[in-house]
């Protein structure tokens, strides 16, 4: 193995925006940690709020979903499970106030490897600049998923209690559930494994019509448009008594749509993934019988997740119920099992990040994921 440099190209957080800057360090190893040299990264709605919300520290390292080959090992890591020159992907906790130092966006960064993917033999670059829908056989491909599929497996297995058993003949809850932002990368991934777990009676969800023919094969049974005025209203009459509920685009207008369709007259529970809480509901909406609930991928990580207001304490049952989850995936992306969403290839690698950054937060693409090659 050549020797490490000593110093990086990183996209930074600099007075409110994301910037490219060279001549940085690399980061430190913690415990159970390998360093990898990156060769792919994808963004994430979370990457561009923790910059344009100031919810990240200025001088912080901004990115989360990567691929690349391990380099270095940290002390603990599994050597029965990796090994040097070993093809990874995962997520890392970019835009951090704990380890401002690592992140995705970068030549190199520092991963967990209780939370890592093991990549399938062989696998290799498209070279292509835009790549369909289709099994996660490409290095882009399987930069798109980390955040999408974890977050997605921590809903059903975690949040909802789904066992995790692959297409078993009998439904495990009898009862339908709401997908809000089926189109959105975790929506996708949700509804393939509600299918394949047999999680519900059936998969409603919200998205543009425009991917009625796509989400459908993916196993939803029933498809509303957002862009109908009385989309609410649709949904209620048909499905009145909606216990499961999540908001995949998780915005404070989707949230109290969301909320609205839940069931009137039973327990129901509505998930998002931005932490809000009750007080985001509008009072005149806000029902007893309706728990609000989240899940935050930061938290796979054993650590306490610090925000600028408040820090969520480290959750060891939330941890280990995501290497769980992980463990039993994997093999199923090996496999084909799981699809990625539309990927949109940008050329210039980090320094096209900023770009990437602002044409996901001001919608600019719609159905795709961003990437790109380091």
């Amino acid at each position: 193995m050549s020797t490490l440099p000593t110093t990086m190209n990183a996209i930074k957080i600099r007075d409110g925006k994301a910037a490219f800057e060279s001549g940085v360090a690399l980061p430190v190893l913690e415990e159970g940690n390998f360093l990898i040299k990156v060769i792919s990264v994808a963004v994430n709605p979370t990457d561009w709020k923790h910059v344009s919300y100031k919810i990240a520290p200025n001088g912080a390292t901004v990115g989360c979903d990567c691929v690349g080959e391990i380099v270095k090992f940290g002390e603990g890591v599994d050597t029965s499970r990796f090994s040097i020159g070993d093809i990874v992907y995962g997520f890392v906790h970019g835009s951090s106030r704990r380890l401002p130092n690592n992140g995705a966006f970068a030549n190199y960064a520092a991963m967990d490897s209780n939370v890592a993917f093991r990549a399938p033999e062989g696998i290799k670059l498209s070279g292509k600049a835009s790549i369909p829908e289709g099994p996660c056989n490409t290095i882009e491909s399987l930069a798109s998923l980390p955040i999408s599929l974890g977050t997605a497996g921590m809903i059903l297995t975690d949040s909802f209690k789904i066992k995790m058993e692959w297409e078993p003949t009998k439904v495990q809850k009898d009862t339908p559930i709401l997908i809000w932002g089926g189109a959105t990368a975790v929506g996708e991934i949700l509804i393939q494994l509600c299918k394949k777990l047999n999680a519900f009676s059936s998969i409603i969800v919200v998205a543009s019509r425009k991917h009625e023919k796509k989400l459908k094969e993916y196993g939803a049974d029933d498809l509303f448009d957002y862009h109908d005025s009385d989309v609410v209203e649709q949904i209620t009459k048909k499905y009145p008594n909606l216990e499961y509920l999540v908001d995949g685009a998780s915005t404070r207008d989707t949230i109290q749509q969301v909320y609205s369709c839940a069931t009137k007259t039973g327990q129901a529970t509505v998930l998002n993934l931005i932490g809000l809480k009750d007080d985001a509901i509008k009072p005149e909406i806000r029902r007893s019988n309706v728990n609000l609930i989240t899940t935050l991928l930061y938290c796979v990580l054993g650590k306490d997740v610090q925000f600028p207001t408040f820090t969520l304490p480290a959750n060891p049952a939330y941890r280990q119920a995501a290497i769980n989850f992980i463990h039993w995936i994997e093999p199923k992306v090996i496999a084909g099992e799981i699809r990625h969403i539309p990927i949109k290839v940008y050329p210039n690698g980090l320094q096209d990040i900023p770009q990437m950054l602002n044409d996901s937060e001001t919608g600019k693409v719609s159905g795709e994921k961003l990437i790109t090659v380091i």
